[in-house]
């Protein structure tokens, strides 16, 4: 019988796991919380299929272990796959693939959400009602149908974002490497600098790779209108935490929501209540009522679980049996 491991497995996920599992009853689906790492990667013996999910890296000696094992894949059940060595991979006869689009309307969303949030000064308001001051002085907020979005990256989620913030009524601009035409019914497509200097609201939804690591850095932020919101729906890197801050604390920028940061392994997913914080530009950008922080969870929604579960899945077993599948990387 052919045997698939999932590490990494989060109690929401057990549901849609076990449904796949039922409707293959001819595959032995095995369950573990644990990650892949070098005191781990033992776990994977007698596995014909590896299905992971984590924010860490795999350490350089698991991939021979992998090999000597007899794994020929690894499958991450998210977008990103930053955290495994591709050359490494490739090296040890590992096939790597990852669930490119789980559900771009889930984190399209949230970008929606958060931009909202921000043009309406939320966060304040919120603080505010909570320390029951209900005055209104400061927060007038702008409508959305009066505002330019910048969309960078208009892929899958950007133009999932993009179709949502033109539904509003938002004038829609975008910069990608790699323009959509498809799309310009709903954006005009522009240079990057273009998008920093016109957008009142920078929507960022790049891949993490060698190009877009600190992607939006002080010279980026010194472009933005000195009233435009930053929102980072993306990966962490894709920001010069330093500079955002600098940004923030000089009012060089209105405000900003962070769906990702970098460190985010450390704190995201974890109950900190009542412990001192472990990242430093954590508990700086906190301070700023126009800041908004998420914990990752741009990606966490019924829909998107599923789809996460069943592609992973779904992909494990036709490369364990075809030698290939539709969503392989590197």
């Amino acid at each position: 019988m052919t045997k698939i491991l999932l590490l990494s497995v989060r109690p929401d996920e057990r549901a849609a796991i076990n449904a796949w599992a039922q409707r293959h009853p001819d595959i032995d689906v095995t369950m573990s919380e644990a990650e892949l790492h070098s005191d781990t990667v033992e776990q994977v013996a007698g596995y014909d299929g590896l299905v992971i999910q984590q924010r860490s890296q795999i350490e350089a000696d698991v991939y021979p272990r992998l090999h000597a094992l007899g794994v020929k894949q690894i499958t991450t059940r998210t977008a990103g796959y930053d955290v495994i060595d591709l050359k490494a991979a490739q090296a040890n006869d590992l096939v790597v693939s990852n669930v490119p689009a789980y559900s771009p309307r889930s984190v399209a969303e949230l970008a929606l959400t958060h931009t909202m949030r921000l043009i309406r000064k939320q966060e304040l308001v919120d603080q505010r009602v909570r320390e029951q001051d209900f005055r209104w002085d400061g927060l007038q907020g702008s409508e959305i149908h009066s505002l330019t979005i910048g969309i960078i990256g208009a892929g899958r989620i950007g133009g999932t974002s993009a179709g949502l913030f033109h539904a509003l009524g938002a004038n829609v601009i975008a910069y990608d490497i790699k323009p959509n035409h498809d799309l310009d019914d709903i954006l005009t497509f522009k240079s990057l600098t273009e998008v920093l200097q016109q957008a009142d609201v920078i929507c960022l939804h790049v891949d993490l790779n060698e190009t877009s690591i600190d992607l939006i850095d002080a010279d980026a932020l010194s472009s933005m209108k000195s009233t435009a919101y930053l929102v980072n729906e993306c990966r962490g890197p894709v920001v010069d935490t330093d500079a955002l801050i600098k940004a923030l604390a000089n009012k060089r920028i209105g405000g900003a929501a962070l769906d990702t940061m970098v460190g985010e392994e450390t704190f995201f997913n974890f109950d900190l209540r009542g412990k001192v914080l472990p990242n430093e530009n954590l508990i700086r950008l906190r301070e700023f009522d126009n800041v908004i922080i998420t914990p990752h969870v741009g990606f966490y929604t019924n829909i998107a679980v599923q789809n996460m579960i069943d592609i992973s899945l779904d992909d494990t077993l036709a490369i364990i049996t075809e030698g290939n599948c539709k969503h392989l990387v590197g």
